[in-house]
């Protein structure tokens, strides 16, 4: 009976599997049916772009709610809203065209899941029983955010308006309990002005990663391009006042008798015209901050207490309804407001377009290259011509006449294609020599300009005569402005504008502080609400910076205390013949000073082989050839010449007595002679010779040698050489013809200059003084690299033997 029983199920299986494939290919159809953009918006699926912009703005203009009065409008403007957003981007309407997917963010092959997810959604069970979430509403789907959308629109228009976010996700439990208290506060705050946005963590994890969310839900505030997450209860109360506590402070100032004139006049100094809200509340309005924070870059926004008793003289001065909300708009003239709305239920669209309206002075100044394009834009069609008449004039007291004359000019003028403005010239030094190159001195002068591109070209005239505000210059500038409007032509000059200064920008230490304190903030906010995931980085740089500064402390306190003083080198003492000894006693009382201190080693044999000859690879050995008479001098003057040279560790400074080994100079010049030809002087001419003052960087590895010559003090400029090198000796030597005698060598080698004149001995001290006069400049081209390199075989011992020289194995 087992084995008929396990018989039946292969013939039912197959059955049921094919039923339930079949139903879940007609549902995957459906959703993938039941939205289409092409259907949606009529036209085909070859339509171009302005096919499809005609489409879309011909629907929308029949099915806006506030046009169609159909219950369906708006689910249905909506619908061809996103249509539209799918279809003008070639990336999405290429991936919808491919597979299907509407989600520029969806990876490519995945419509077939969303359509399960449709069809798995189409099922629900008991709310009460299991809990499950519902589909998400379609009136949901405007506010959902992608990561390009985010960084494009979003993140940039959160300088002008707060954003808050919701971040969310499918089977998300948590989310179903705040989203009746979230639909309540989307409903209060977007009319307002209030930014919305949803997050799917699901399907945009690249975004919940760049805003820092980690888990759902959550509730994210983005304001200045920077993100605050909300930790408190989620109430509508809260939520409200978490919007409000992300605005910066200071956005509008308490107004009262006592300082409504100063906030009035503060144009002048911030260059912006000011508004004045009054009103019943003692508390300013969220709708009021949110104006102020979008066009804080352009008016000054004050708020007065109609109930409070300190404000009876503003509001009898202004005549001031205190029945309903009212508005003043303030210009230049502080007494009269240049425009007011008064309206029991302010609206945010009237308080936007009534700012926008009035959000320049009658004459602003230019203080930067922002406010020059809003107000005198580029020329791009014929009937959007703007002419910018522009007073260049100056900050001291005696300018305000003409000033407040060029105000009452432009205030009987005012004309759609005309602009007033004015600048500083101390304070826009570059744009005033663009425009009036030949004026020197600070006199006004008033110029009409045309600007023709955004690289700063501009078509522009200057009015002859200056400008003092006389009635005579009114109606020279007034005439000139008729010609303008009637030729175009008029502007005969043009000229390429500099950027403009930024007059208003903080200092770089107000910036620092800013950043520095918001830093702080964020450091705060996520150590209180434990965001361990954004701390740890900061937290490691912090122990690392801490672990540096104790591990410093406690080496300095274990240390010995002899360990940081600077010791005061000894002198190395060196056997010594008797013929000298009564000057190395003479000498040992007197050291150099302390600032010329230079340690220096006399080459003996005993010294020679471990300071040459086995010298470790890239040091250099300088070694000064002296005489026991010259030593004293030399020594002294060797010294400070080297002593800036002292502290880098690949240079030795020894010292060679020519006395004692006489031999091994002549013996050194002989064998870097033969390595490079096969002539040279006779060994009993060669040691005749005088060496005194010469210097020798001798590398020991390498085996090659620099040479410096002294200068003679008190010859003739023949026997004069700084810096005569021993090629020159070399290349005369090769010049010579081979059959001439050696006397005959020996004369031209004397008469260039190559070898010094004998009898230097007798020197008095002052030439033995000057003979190392530029050893500092020889010095300084030996650790640059560019001294000549004489090769050697094998060094020469220091005494005269049968072996003349070391090798090295």
């Amino acid at each position: 009976m087992t084995v008929r029983r396990t018989g039946r199920h292969p013939r039912t299986c197959p059955l049921l599997l094919a039923m339930f494939l079949l139903s879940l290919s007609v549902q995957w159809v459906t959703a993938a049916s039941e939205y289409d953009p092409y259907k949606i918006l009529g036209v085909s699926r070859s339509a171009s772009q302005p096919e499809i912009k005609r489409a879309y703005k011909n629907l929308a203009r029949e099915w806006h709610p506030d046009k169609n009065k159909d219950p369906n409008a708006e689910d249905m403007f909506i619908k061809i809203s996103k249509s539209y957003e799918i279809l003008s981007n070639e990336e999405r309407r290429s991936n919808f065209d491919r597979y299907g997917q509407m989600d520029e963010n969806q990876p490519f092959g995945q419509s077939q899941h969303h359509g399960f997810r449709s069809f798995h959604n189409s099922f629900y069970f008991d709310e009460s029983f299991f809990q499950f979430p519902r589909s998400r509403d379609f009136a949901d789907s405007k506010y959902l955010l992608h990561h390009a959308q985010f960084n494009n629109d979003v993140l940039p228009d959160s300088y002008k308006r707060p954003y808050l976010i919701k971040v969310t996700s499918d089977w998300c439990f948590a989310c179903i309990h705040i989203e009746p208290v979230w639909k309540e506060t989307v409903q209060q705050l977007e009319p307002l002005g209030v930014g919305i946005g949803i997050v799917d963590l699901g399907y945009e994890r690249r975004l919940a990663n760049q805003l820092g969310a980690h888990r759902a839900p959550s509730i994210i505030g983005l304001v200045n391009g920077r993100v605050t997450f909300f930790h408190q209860a989620v109430v509508q109360e809260h939520l409200r006042q978490f919007i409000e506590d992300l605005l910066p402070h200071k956005l509008v100032e308490k107004i009262t008798d006592n300082n409504y004139m100063t906030f009035l006049d503060s144009w002048r100094v911030e260059n912006k015209p000011t508004v004045l809200l009054f009103d019943q509340v003692p508390m300013v309005p969220l709708l009021y901050k949110l104006t102020a924070f979008a066009f804080r870059d352009y008016v000054r926004f004050g708020f007065v207490d109609q109930g409070d008793t300190h404000n009876t003289r503003l509001l009898r001065q202004f005549n001031i309804n205190t029945y309903a909300p009212t508005m003043l708009l303030f210009k230049e003239d502080t007494e009269k407001p240049v425009d007011i709305i008064q309206a029991r239920g302010m609206k945010r669209q009237i308080m936007d377009e009534f700012v926008s309206n009035n959000k320049f002075l009658q004459v602003p100044r230019l203080v930067n290259q922002q406010l020059f394009d809003e107000l005198c834009p580029v020329k791009q069609f014929h009937r959007r011509r703007k002419y910018c008449v522009l007073l260049i004039t100056g900050e001291d007291q005696t300018f305000l006449p003409g000033n407040k004359a060029f105000l009452d000019f432009a205030s009987a003028n005012k004309k759609d294609v005309l602009r007033f403005a004015y600048v500083y010239q101390h304070q826009q030094q570059p744009l005033c020599q663009a425009l009036l190159p030949n004026q020197a001195s600070l006199t006004p002068q008033v110029v009409i300009l045309e600007r023709r591109s955004q690289a700063g070209k501009v078509l522009y005239r200057s009015v002859s005569g200056g400008w003092n505000g006389s009635e005579e210059d009114k109606y020279r500038l007034h005439e000139q402005l008729e010609l303008l409007q009637k030729d175009p032509a008029y502007l005969s000059s043009d000229a390429v504008l500099p950027e403009l200064n930024n007059e208003m920008a903080p200092i770089f230490i107000i910036r620092w502080i800013n950043a520095a304190y918001d830093y702080i903030l964020q450091i705060y906010d996520d150590l209180l609400y434990s965001n361990w995931r954004e701390m740890m980085p900061i937290l490691s740089l912090i122990f690392s910076a801490l672990f540096i500064l104790f591990g410093t402390v406690i080496i300095q306190a274990f240390s010995e205390p002899g360990e940081n003083k600077p010791q005061k080198p000894k002198p190395k003492e060196q056997p010594q013949t008797d013929d000298d000894d009564a000057s190395s006693r003479t000498n040992s009382s007197s050291r150099p000073p302390k600032k010329d201190f230079v340690e220096v080693t006399e080459l003996t044999d005993i010294t020679y082989t471990s300071n040459l000859v086995k010298l470790r690879p890239g040091h250099i050995n300088v070694v000064l050839v002296l005489t026991s008479a010259s030593k004293n001098a030399l020594l002294r003057k060797f010294a400070k010449e080297v002593f800036s040279f002292s502290g880098t560790q690949t240079l030795h400074f020894s010292f060679l007595n020519a006395d004692k080994h006489r031999h091994w100079m002549p013996s050194l010049l002989r064998s870097a002679s033969d390595t490079a030809e096969s002539e040279g002087q006779s060994d009993e001419d060669e040691e005749s010779l005088d060496y005194t003052g010469h210097v020798l960087a001798l590398n020991g590895h390498k085996r090659y040698f620099c040479l410096f010559r002294p200068v003679f003090t008190g010859d003739s400029s023949n026997d004069s050489s700084s810096e005569t090198s021993f090629s020159d000796r070399k290349r005369k030597s090769r010049s010579r013809s081979r059959s001439s005698s050696h006397s005959r060598s020996r004369s031209h080698s004397r008469e260039d200059g190559a070898c010094p004149k004998r009898g230097s001995s007798r020197a008095t001290s002052i030439e033995l003084h000057h003979k190392l006069d530029r050893l500092g400049l020889w010095m300084e081209r030996l650790m640059e690299g560019t001294l000549p390199r004489f090769q050697v075989p094998a060094w020469p011992f220091l005494h005269e033997t049968t072996n003349t020289s070391f090798s090295e194995s």
